[in-house]
C-alpha cells in the first residue's frame, strides 16, 4: 500500500495566500470497476463463469470511465420529469429523461444485463449476468430498475407461451429503444412492474384493481390504481388485478393492438429519498388493455416467480453498494493524511476499513453463489432440485441480510472521508440514500422473514438444502462449527416449543443466523485467511463489538486491505 505522504503544496506560496489546496484525494475514476474486484474476479471463475471473464474485464473498463462515472451524478441531478399532457392537450403520460439517463441505459441493454441468461443460456450465464449487473450498480444503481425487471419479466412470460413468443424477443433485445411506440415497431423493448396498491402495499391480496374479461379469450380490461409502478417508461408492465377467478397476473403495454395508447395513465413520479435518477409512478388504468398471465387465480405464484429474480438483484445491487463504500473509503485512506500519517496507516482507521471489508466480501461471495444456484436450476434431476431448494430459501435470507447491512455500512464508509463525505459533490452521500432501497423494494425485511418460515415449513427441503451448504465448511473453523451447531438445535426446538407468534416474533434473529452461517461457510472455503478469521472471530465467536471497526486482535489488517484496495490504472 501507498505510505508516502503527500508533498505538502506551501512551497513557493506567496505568504498572504489562504487558500492552498492539498492533501486531497483524487478522483476514483478511469478505473477497472471489474477487474480491480479481486473477490468478484475470483467468484466468477469459481462459480462457473470463466468463460465470460473476458467480457466483464471489457465492461468494467467502461464503467469506471470518468465519462460514464459523470453519467451518474447528470442523472441523479437532472431527475426524470413527468409530462402527462401535451401543448394542445391531449394525454400523452411521458417521462423524460437526462441524456445521461439513457447513455447508462443504453449501456446496460447493450451488454445484455437485461437478458444475458435467455439469450446464452449456458452454464455460469446467471453468474456471469450477476456479476456485470454488480459493476454497473456500483457507478449507478437507478438503471438497475428498468434492466432487473426486464431480466425478470422474461422469467414470469415463460408462463404464458404464446405472450411469450411474442414478447421474448423484444425483451432480449440488446438494442436500447427510448421510444414511446408500439412495441411491434422498435427494435428493442423494456419490461416494468405494477403490484402493490397504497391501501396494501404488501400485501397484494388486498387489491382492488378489477379485471373485466373481453371476447377474445386471454384478454382484459383492467381499472384501478397503482400505488408504485417500477419504471413507467417502460413497453409494458406485469401487473396483478382481481378477475373474476381471482388475483390474476397480467401484461398491460403502453399501446393497444390498433396502435392506440392505452389507458395507462401517469399521476405523478415519487419525490424518492434516493434512486433519483429512476423514475418510480404513481398510475392509474382506466380500462387499460391487457393480457392475462397464467391462469386466473393464479396471479401471486404467477409474478412470483418475477419477483424471485428481482430478489436476486436486490441482493446484487446491496453487495455492490457495499463494494463501491468499500472502495472508496480505502481510496480515501490511501491518499488522505492527518496527525502526520496517512490514514490507512493508522490502527483505529485500520480496523475501520477491514471491517467494512469483511462485510463486503461476504455480501460479494454470497451473492455470487446464490446466482450459481439459479443458474443449476435448470439442470436435470438431483442437482436441479438441490439448486433449486437452496435458491428458495438462500434468495429470501440473503435478501434480508444483504440489504439490511447497506445502510450502516454506507453510514461508516461515509464517515471514513469525514466532512466531504456527507456533501453531495462526494458519492457516498449518494450511496448513503440509495442505501435503504433494496430492503424495501420487492418485500421488505419482515416479508423476507416472514417467507424464509414458511419455505421451511412448507419445503423443509429448502433448509436441508442451505444447512448443506454450511456443512461443506464443516471441520474447517471451530467457531463457525459451534455456531452452526447452535442454530440447529435453536431452529429444532423453536419448531417443536413455540407458538406461532413466538416463532414469527423470532424470525428475523433466525434468518440473520441463517445468513451469517452461510456467509461464514463460504468464506472459510473460498477465501483468504486473514478475511475468514475475521469474520468467523467477529460475526460468529462474538469477538466483535456492534459497530464497524471493532475487529479482535490478531487480525491481518494489511492482507486484508491490500486485497480491497483499487489500484488505479492497473488491471487484476
Amino acid at each position: 500500500m501507498e505510505t508516502t505522504l503527500d508533498p505538502s503544496g506551501l512551497q513557493g506560496l506567496s505568504p498572504h495566500a489562504t487558500h492552498a489546496v492539498f492533501n486531497q484525494t483524487p478522483p476514483l475514476a478511469d478505473w477497472n470497476v471489474f477487474a480491480s474486484d479481486r473477490v468478484l474476479v475470483e467468484a466468477l471463475r469459481r462459480e462457473g463463469a470463466g468463460w465470460a471473464e473476458e467480457r466483464a474485464v471489457a465492461f468494467g473498463a467502461i464503467a469506471g470511465r470518468a465519462e460514464t462515472v459523470a453519467w451518474g451524478v447528470l442523472a441523479n441531478e437532472n431527475r426524470p420529469v413527468l409530462k402527462t399532457h401535451d401543448r394542445n392537450g391531449r394525454r400523452i403520460d411521458e417521462v423524460e429523461f437526462h441524456p445521461a439517463w439513457h447513455a447508462l441505459l443504453g449501456l446496460g441493454v447493450e451488454h445484455g444485463l437485461h437478458a444475458l441468461p435467455w439469450r446464452e443460456p449456458r452454464p455460469g450465464a446467471h453468474v456471469a449476468r450477476a456479476a456485470l449487473f454488480f459493476t454497473l450498480a456500483e457507478i449507478e444503481a437507478g438503471v438497475g430498475c428498468p434492466l432487473s425487471m426486464t431480466y425478470s419479466g422474461v422469467a414470469a412470460l415463460r408462463a404464458a407461451p404464446e405472450l411469450a413468443e411474442e414478447w421474448i424477443p423484444r425483451l432480449t433485445s440488446t438494442a436500447y429503444d427510448p421510444r414511446l411506440m408500439p412495441a411491434k415497431g422498435k427494435t428493442g423493448a423494456l419490461c416494468g412492474m405494477a403490484m402493490t396498491e397504497k391501501q396494501g402495499g404488501s400485501d397484494v391480496r388486498a387489491n382492488t384493481t378489477v379485471a373485466r374479461p373481453l371476447r377474445n379469450h386471454g384478454e382484459y380490461e383492467l381499472t384501478g390504481h397503482k400505488w408504485f409502478c417500477s419504471a413507467p417508461m417502460c413497453d409494458a408492465f406485469l401487473v396483478l388485478a382481481q378477475a373474476p377467478g381471482g388475483l390474476t397476473c397480467f401484461l398491460l403495454p403502453r399501446f393497444t393492438p390498433d396502435g392506440e395508447r392505452n389507458r395507462f395513465h401517469l399521476q405523478r413520479l415519487k419525490d424518492k429519498l434516493g434512486n433519483r435518477s429512476n423514475a418510480s409512478s404513481e398510475v392509474e388504468f382506466q380500462a387499460a388493455w391487457a393480457r392475462r398471465v397464467g391462469e386466473e387465480g393464479r396471479g401471486v405464484p404467477t409474478i412470483l416467480e418475477m419477483v424471485n429474480h428481482t430478489r436476486l438483484d436486490c441482493v446484487i445491487g446491496a453487495a455492490a453498494g457495499l463494494r463501491f463504500g468499500t472502495a472508496w473509503a480505502i481510496h480515501h485512506a490511501r491518499h488522505r493524511s492527518a496527525f502526520g500519517r496517512l490514514l490507512v496507516d493508522q490502527p483505529l482507521m485500520r480496523n475501520v476499513l477491514a471491517d467494512l471489508a469483511i462485510e463486503s466480501e461476504a455480501a460479494t461471495v454470497a451473492m455470487m453463489r446464490l446466482a450459481r444456484a439459479y443458474d443449476e436450476t435448470a439442470s436435470p434431476g438431483d442437482t436441479g432440485e438441490a439448486a433449486a431448494a437452496f435458491r428458495r430459501l438462500a434468495t429470501a435470507v440473503l435478501k434480508y441480510w444483504t440489504t439490511k447491512r447497506a445502510p450502516v455500512h454506507a453510514a461508516e464508509a461515509l464517515e471514513c472521508l469525514g466532512g466531504n463525505g456527507y456533501v453531495e459533490e462526494w458519492p457516498l452521500a449518494r450511496l448513503y440514500r440509495e442505501a435503504p432501497l433494496n430492503s424495501i423494494w420487492e418485500g421488505s425485511g419482515n416479508v423476507q422473514c416472514l417467507d424464509v418460515l414458511r419455505a421451511i415449513q412448507k419445503t423443509p427441503e429448502a433448509l436441508a438444502a442451505l444447512l448443506a451448504e454450511v456443512d461443506e465448511a464443516r471441520g474447517a473453523d471451530r467457531r463457525l462449527d459451534a455456531f452452526a451447531a447452535e442454530l440447529k438445535r435453536d431452529l429444532s426446538a423453536l419448531d417443536r416449543s413455540a407458538g406461532r407468534a413466538e416463532i414469527e416474533g423470532q424470525a428475523r434473529r433466525q434468518v440473520e443466523r441463517l445468513a451469517l452461517a452461510l456467509q461464514g461457510a463460504l468464506l472459510v472455503r473460498h477465501s483468504p485467511a486473514a478475511v475468514a478469521d475475521a469474520f468467523c472471530a467477529s460475526r460468529l465467536a462474538g469477538e466483535g463489538g456492534r459497530a464497524f471497526g471493532t475487529l479482535p486482535a490478531g487480525v491481518d489488517f494489511t492482507a486484508i486491505l491490500e486485497r480491497h484496495a483499487v489500484a488505479l490504472g492497473e488491471p487484476s
